[in-house]
């Protein structure tokens, strides 16, 4: 069986994205291959973000904000947008979700933890459609 890959997109790969990609990695292991990109990435990712996911024990610190290609696009089986708006490349056949997320961007700690903790559970039922669909 093949491992489903999952894209996580978001304007600058820097907060949203990056939260879900930790999570997804840190919740499914090795049973999904995980990608995130930016459309317009950042330099760096969000301090308060890597504070929050540090909280879950998740660190994202390492991680590198990636310029969205057309390549990762159609290499996953997932798409998952986080208000990149019509950035996004779309191929037949591929799962797309969009999910309304508020950006972190500028937020205090508070705030992203709601945020994160939003993504978290959305992420999880991701999990579960994913290795419900793939066996």
């Amino acid at each position: 069986m093949t491992r489903p890959t999952v894209l996580f997109v978001c304007v600058h790969n820097a907060g949203r994205s990056q939260m879900a990609a930790g999570y997804l990695q840190h919740l499914a292991g090795d049973r999904i291959d995980v990608l995130s990109a930016g459309s317009a990435p950042k330099d760096t990712i969000n301090p308060m973000a890597i504070a929050a996911m540090a909280e879950e024990g998740i660190d994202i610190s390492a991680n590198q904000p990636k310029i969205l290609t057309v390549d990762a696009v159609r290499t996953s089986d997932a798409v998952i947008t986080m208000g990149c708006g019509d950035a996004c490349p779309i191929f037949p056949g591929k799962r797309y979700e969009d999910w309304e997320l508020d950006d972190p961007a500028g937020q205090d700690l508070d705030a992203v933890r709601r945020i994160r903790d939003d993504i978290k559970e959305r992420v999880r039922q991701l999990i579960g459609s994913l290795t419900v669909a793939t066996g």
